[in-house]
């Protein structure tokens, strides 16, 4: 029998237990977005896809070195579905050696630092995430110098996993966000 995936506020309250940093809030959030909105291209489960990337970066201000290790055990210790578990192990491949095989694990992977660079992109544009286009991202992305936090090579991995145009992806991470953009403070009406 397969464990259930707690509610969606427990998710959130272990979320703010664990995680201070106004931004990396607003990223994991911009993350659960993106995945629940591939989720309702695929026909899957939005609740475990998005609680994937709400919960994915849990540790990483506490024990940035042991990410994701920590906070996988503590989802596990909390009963989280095993799928969980996969796809935030495979969101980071190269600290846990979990290849993201699955669709879903695949899709967090890509929506990851993608949804970090429509963030950022969002917070230069006098209008927000309202008028953004894949096109404008794209610039961005080639601009190294822009959001440089964000890993190009893992944008074009996870692309490449998705096997879908770059184009596409971008619009569903926009797509996804747009559906929270109040929440993350992205829309025109929410810039000064």
């Amino acid at each position: 029998m397969s464990a259930e995936i707690p509610d969606r506020d427990s998710a959130v309250a272990l979320l703010e237990s664990w995680v201070e940093n106004d931004g990396l809030r607003k990223h994991m959030l911009a993350v659960e977005a993106s995945c629940r909105h591939y989720a309702r291209i695929h026909g899957e489960d939005e609740d475990l896809w998005g609680t994937a990337g709400l919960l994915h970066d849990l540790d990483w201000e506490k024990y940035p070195d042991e990410h994701p290790h920590r906070g996988l055990a503590d989802l596990k210790d909390l009963g989280y579905p095993e799928a969980i578990l996969q796809a935030i192990a495979a969101h980071a491949p190269e600290r846990t050696g979990v290849e993201p095989d699955a669709l879903f694990d695949r899709v967090l992977f890509a929506c990851d630092e993608l949804s970090g660079l429509v963030y950022a992109c969002c917070l230069v544009r006098p209008n927000g995430i309202d008028d953004l286009k894949p096109k404008s991202v794209t610039k961005k992305l080639k601009d190294k110098s822009f959001a440089a936090g964000v890993n190009r090579d893992d944008v074009a991995r996870g692309v490449e996993f998705l096997g879908i145009e770059r184009s596409e992806h971008i619009q569903n991470v926009i797509d996804g966000m747009r559906n929270i953009a109040d929440v993350l403070g992205v829309r025109a009406v929410d810039r000064p």
